[in-house]
């Protein structure tokens, strides 16, 4: 499945509440759903920077894809993290840089999150993408 279609799958999903109080209870059962990270990830240097929770990334290839794990210490922030790592791990570093991040938007998630958290949904995305291009450039 391409990344598009995985970010029009969420937008769906979201659509489905009709309020913001049941799509934040829904994106904190996705954040506790979300693969735990192996402890030896949860590192100061994939700590991504912005973010006012704790928020672990950690990227590796297989296959010839980005498989992305990753963890917060905030049940909200965890939920946001899991969104991104269902849109974009699993796929070719090309794919990644190339894809847009227009689901956010159609969510409206950003909307609903302080500025604080907004940056760090930003920064997120930001490195995300800073590892798909990291990959490429090896490749």
């Amino acid at each position: 499945m391409q990344i598009k279609d995985i970010q029009e799958e969420i937008v769906d999903e979201f659509s489905m509440f009709d309020d913001w109080d049941e799509r934040f209870q829904y994106l904190i059962d996705l954040g506790k759903s979300l693969p735990l990270i192996d402890p030896q990830y949860k590192v100061e240097e994939n700590t991504i920077k912005g973010c006012q929770s704790k928020v672990w990334l950690h990227a590796q290839m297989q296959d010839g894809n980005v498989v992305f794990t990753a963890d917060s210490d905030a049940i909200i922030t965890k939920g946001i993290i899991a969104i991104l790592i269902r849109a974009f791990s699993n796929h070719q570093p090309a794919e990644i840089l190339e894809a847009d991040t227009q689901f956010i938007d159609a969510i409206g998630l950003k909307d609903q999150l302080s500025p604080t958290r907004a940056n760090g949904l930003v920064s997120m995305v930001k490195q995300i993408k800073m590892y798909a291009l990291a990959f490429s450039t090896k490749n």
